[in-house]
């Protein structure tokens, strides 16, 4: 009934990994999204939520929530710029700096159990095609 509905079937999918990922982010205390917003931030501190919200493809005001509830939490902090002081700086804090071997290892682990399952080249190309269908869409 639905082998033509790119909606059904995309969602269908998310629906099962989105319960993998969370699953597995339980461990770290942290919702997939979240921990996804962390690494990022590891990655490269002082991301404005514009930054953020553009390199994970959210929405701003998602974003803002996502910032709010780390920030009570005690992972990120907000700096002003050195260069602009109404501009905000994202940073992770040292609780957070703890958790980024852990957080890298999970996505790893979620990697390659995904490759194991259906092949590293059929991961690759899944999501290839999807991040090149997002981009025209």
């Amino acid at each position: 009934m639905f082998e033509r509905c790119l909606y059904f079937n995309t969602n269908a999918l998310a629906r099962k990994l989105n319960a993998r990922w969370d699953r597995a982010f339980e461990q770290v205390g942290l919702s997939p999204s979240h921990g996804y917003l962390l690494r990022l931030l590891l990655e490269s501190p002082g991301l404005s939520q514009q930054e953020v919200a553009d390199s994970l493809q959210l929405e701003k005001s998602t974003v803002t929530r996502f910032v709010q509830s780390l920030e009570r939490s005690g992972w990120i902090l907000r700096k002003s710029s050195a260069s602009d002081l109404r501009q905000k700086g994202l940073f992770p804090t040292p609780k957070a700096r703890n958790l980024d071997r852990e957080l890298e290892a999970l996505g790893d682990r979620l990697y390659h159990e995904l490759c194991r399952e259906l092949g590293k080249g059929k991961v690759r190309e899944l999501v290839e095609f999807q991040r090149n269908i997002a981009s025209k869409l």
